[in-house]
């Protein structure tokens, strides 16, 4: 176990890779064809979070978007809510601009790329309960916005392509009311975010459920019985959320609040390389990886961990965090349609693989895989500013299939994956509605 670092050394570490980051992604974006810039923002604040602030929203719209917006038409276009990667540490919301541009162009949608709040400034679960937000907002304001509130999905890369996946898991509005032991609890603690599951005390906490060198953060308010809290006094919006399942959308679930109209149905998923399952070590996840060589230098991976994963006792299994393992009644209350891309080279495929084997065999979801060969964890944002990453369009454009295919929009016709680049799944029969 190394040693526990103050968490002064923590934001220090935080801001230098942010810079070297941000130099990083200047280059990404040099590369020609150049990626678009937002056409507008918007600072929204935060409603479910007991950390109060902003956040701001990037908007990616289609060409015609401000013509519509200023003849006040009908048009209502379909929306992708995209999330940036970064360990929960890193990254800001332009660095998915190449992405956001190819779903633009090719699905007709506009693209939402969220700005959610980092660690160690705002720990887990912060940036889960930010993403929500945003989806709440643009469900309130989709007319204004011309959004059409039937035809949203879910993007992520990285980190945010777990918050692809643990974003509609918040929004289902319900939380754990079991111990891990499976005991009911019955004082009032049902829901609560991380520390109402009971866990054992810190010295008796397994080692292969821990992280090396997590630390105490000191919180602005204590999490323990947060979300039993906030729904009695009806301070967070979280209080107000529900979402089902559309029998007769094809596996879409709509989510709404209480005392507004705002509904909004989500379609699908599209995660690129997302971590699934916390409860394994990074040793463990390691051990998996093709090529050692290529596995995310250990200097990012445990800042990434000691920042966003507090308090030291924090449920690793927790389905805010780790959606792999999350219940099945949880996981049944996704979309149906899931488009999943990992990368050969990642600690992070295995748990991908069993990630999709859960929600494809035991689940029924129609699961799209596609392991994208020879390249390694993040390969589609290289800093090279003299040419796009190699294959990353062409699946960023299979992606858009999907998409296309999710919102009901004209397919552009047959697109194949890139030659040696990706092996893709056998199409899954429609599940049928229950």
């Amino acid at each position: 176990m190394s040693a526990s670092r103050p968490r002064w050394v923590l934001h220090v570490q935080a801001q230098f890779w942010r810079i070297l980051m941000g130099i990083g992604m200047l280059l990404h974006k040099l590369a020609r064809p150049r990626p678009p810039r937002p056409a507008f923002t918007r600072d929204i604040d935060t409603t479910i979070s007991p950390l109060e602030g902003t956040l701001r929203l990037h908007f990616y719209v289609p060409k015609d978007y401000n013509k519509l917006k200023k003849l006040k038409g009908n048009k209502r276009y379909p929306v992708v809510v995209n999330f940036h990667g970064g360990g929960f540490v890193l990254g800001t919301a332009k660095d998915d601009a190449r992405w956001c541009g190819v779903v633009v162009e090719h699905v007709g949608a506009v693209v939402v790329s969220v700005d959610y709040r980092l660690a160690p400034e705002l720990p887990f679960p912060t940036a889960v309960e930010d993403g929500a937000d945003a989806m709440l907002y643009l469900a309130e304001h989709a007319e204004e916005l011309m959004l059409d509130p039937d035809r949203f999905a879910v993007s992520g890369f990285s980190s945010g392509g777990n918050m692809s996946f643990t974003v509609p898991l918040c929004l289902q509005g319900e939380l754990f009311d079991r111990t891990p032991s499976g005991a009911r609890i019955v004082d009032g603690r049902a829901g609560n975010v991380p520390n109402a599951l009971v866990v054992p005390p810190p010295t008796t906490i397994p080692s292969n459920t821990l992280n090396s060198s997590r630390i105490p953060l000191v919180r602005q308010k204590s999490r323990l019985d947060r979300i039993a809290m906030l729904r009695q006094t009806g301070a967070s919006s979280l209080s107000l959320i529900s979402s089902y399942k559309d029998a007769d959308q094809n596996g879409a679930v709509s989510v709404m609040t209480e005392g507004s109209n705002a509904i909004v149905k989500i379609r699908g998923i599209v995660s690129f390389y997302p971590p699934t399952d916390y409860t394994q070590t990074r040793a463990q996840r390691r051990a998996t990886c093709v090529r050692a060589d290529q596995n995310l230098p250990a200097v990012f991976t445990q800042l990434f961990d000691d920042s966003y994963l507090q308090p030291p006792s924090l449920d690793l299994a927790h389905p805010w965090l780790s959606p792999g393992v999350a219940p099945a009644r949880m996981l049944e209350a996704l979309p149906d349609d899931i488009v999943l891309f990992c990368c050969e080279w990642d600690m992070l495929l295995a748990e991908g693989e069993r990630f999709r084997d859960r929600l494809q065999n035991d689940l029924g979801k129609r699961v799209r895989f596609h392991k994208v060969l020879g390249v390694p964890h993040g390969w589609d944002k290289a800093p090279n500013p003299l040419k796009e990453s190699i294959g990353a369009r062409q699946q960023y454009l299979v992606a858009c299939k999907e998409l296309r295919r999710m919102f009901d929009v004209e397919d552009e016709g047959e697109e194949s994956d890139h030659p040696g680049q990706s092996k893709r799944g056998p199409d899954l029969p429609r599940k049928k509605a229950s």
